[in-house]
């Protein structure tokens, strides 16, 4: 009798538990912010539709890369919006990886410009504009737009096409649109090294 006395007493014990939720993070996995389901989501899309690009979205995709943070606020960095079909022409002489976008963002910085670091010298000016980049490609995600950045292309045949591109160097061309019917993610997107291998707490 005094056992099965016991026995309740654990089973309740056991369900008041259970129903506090405080062995809920041992039984669940937390879900994704939107934040992390959008950085699994996004994939660099290579196919767009002709579909124009509304202005409305072009203008958020330039303030997401307006505010992105840059080393000591020094914004060492410019963008050009390319969208006209002479534009669009000029651009792909320059690089074969435009994948006839409506719209291409070209992200630039000026070295001089940029907060350079102390002890070795070090310039920001080109992680900044890499900063940029990022806050260009989420953005585009998070308004449902393929984004692909593009780092092949001819610098010199670009500076040839676009002199109002003089005295910045372009780190990236980001193609941006509507994805097309067949847009899909490469091959390597989900390729990832493990969490454990990737980071390392000390």
């Amino acid at each position: 009798m005094f056992k099965n006395f016991i026995h309740r007493i654990t089973d309740l014990t056991h369900i008041h538990h259970r129903a506090a939720f405080v062995d809920v993070p041992e039984r669940t996995k937390a879900a994704d912010s939107a934040f992390l389901k959008l950085a699994r989501e996004r994939y660099s899309c290579r196919s767009f539709s002709a579909k124009p690009v509304p202005d409305s979205a072009i203008a958020q995709i330039a303030e997401a890369a307006r505010i992105a943070p840059t080393a000591a606020n020094k914004q060492p960095v410019h963008i050009w919006v390319l969208r006209s079909p002479e534009a669009l022409e000029k651009v792909k002489t320059a690089s074969q990886y435009i994948y006839d976008a409506p719209v291409v963002f070209a992200v630039g910085f000026r070295q001089a410009d940029a907060w350079v670091r102390k002890y070795d010298g070090k310039n920001g000016a080109e992680i900044d504009s890499a900063i940029v980049g990022s806050h260009i490609m989420l953005e585009a995600a998070d308004l449902g737009l393929g984004c692909v950045w593009v780092g092949s292309f001819d610098p010199a045949a670009l500076a040839a096409q676009f002199p109002q591109f003089e005295g910045y160097e372009i780190s990236a061309l980001f193609p941006v649109g509507w994805p097309s019917s067949d847009a899909a993610p490469s091959p390597n997107h989900t390729k990832r090294a493990a969490q454990d291998d990737f980071c390392t707490e000390l």
